[in-house]
């Protein structure tokens, strides 16, 4: 009986048997399952907000501007030169690459889409009777002067 104990522990066998392995690769699956949905979850808010921050600090210097010339401005250039870390644009249409500006009868409307494809808004009427600024989001990332009486706000 000995000797039977000696052979089986001198073959050396080393490794991990079939089953161990596919616990282990079910394990990482289900890890991985459950990690994926959060990262993209994650990402997709932390994209909004970055567009968010983006018109937050476009409003800024179009505050800024109305406050020295009491009226907003559509000017790229006099909003690059308050807001140099900014991209802004005079195209119609709302992209991830730029922050958008409309100025139509005193009224200010900036806009982004982010990377996840969402479109963010602020409106701003300073003065009147519908005076103060908005917030609004949707997914059409459509950009005109008729947005700013859009039902959205």
């Amino acid at each position: 009986m000995l000797e039977a104990l000696r052979k089986r522990l001198d073959r050396d066998e080393e490794g991990f048997t079939l089953i161990e392995l596919m616990v282990v690769v079910l394990i990482i699956a289900i890890l991985i399952a459950i990690a994926i949905p959060t990262f993209l979850g994650a990402r997709e808010r932390a994209q909004d907000r970055a567009a968010q921050s983006d018109i937050r600090n476009a409003f800024t210097a179009e505050k800024v501007y109305y406050t020295d010339n009491q009226e907003y401005t559509e000017a790229t250039a006099d909003l690059k030169a308050i807001e140099p870390s900014l991209t802004f644009s005079d195209a119609d249409a709302v992209t991830a690459d730029a922050v958008h500006v409309t100025v139509d009868a005193d009224v200010l409307v900036v806009a982004k889409e982010s990377a996840s494809g969402t479109c963010f808004y602020l409106q701003d009427t300073p003065t009147g009777a519908s005076a103060g600024t908005t917030y609004a989001s949707d997914d059409a990332c459509v950009m005109s002067t008729a947005s700013v009486t859009d039902p959205k706000w």
